[in-house]
């Protein structure tokens, strides 16, 4: 019994002990790592090349689909169509 006694008192001991002494981590550090981007062959200090520039929007056909022609072209279509108007 005085085995068992002096066991458990051991056993909170080494909670009590690992609850002060378990938790104790590095403060985190800030650090400042130089790297290097791969920016996909360019070579160093090379500006980036400039955008092309957009194509102009075509205007919307309104009266395409009274009069029975292809809307499929006009901006705003999800129709799925080949972008091809078809005029009769």
């Amino acid at each position: 019994m005085r085995v068992i006694v002096v066991l458990l008192a051991v056993a909170l001991i080494a909670l009590a002990g690992y609850a002060y002494f378990g938790d104790m981590r590095a403060d985190p550090q800030h650090m400042r790592v130089p790297v290097q981007i791969d920016l996909g062959g360019l070579p160093a200090g090379a500006p980036a090349p400039a955008p092309a520039p957009a194509a102009p929007a075509t205007p919307a056909n309104d009266g395409a689909a009274a009069a029975g022609r292809d809307n499929a072209g006009a901006p705003g279509n999800q129709g799925g169509g080949t972008g091809n108007a078809s005029l009769d």
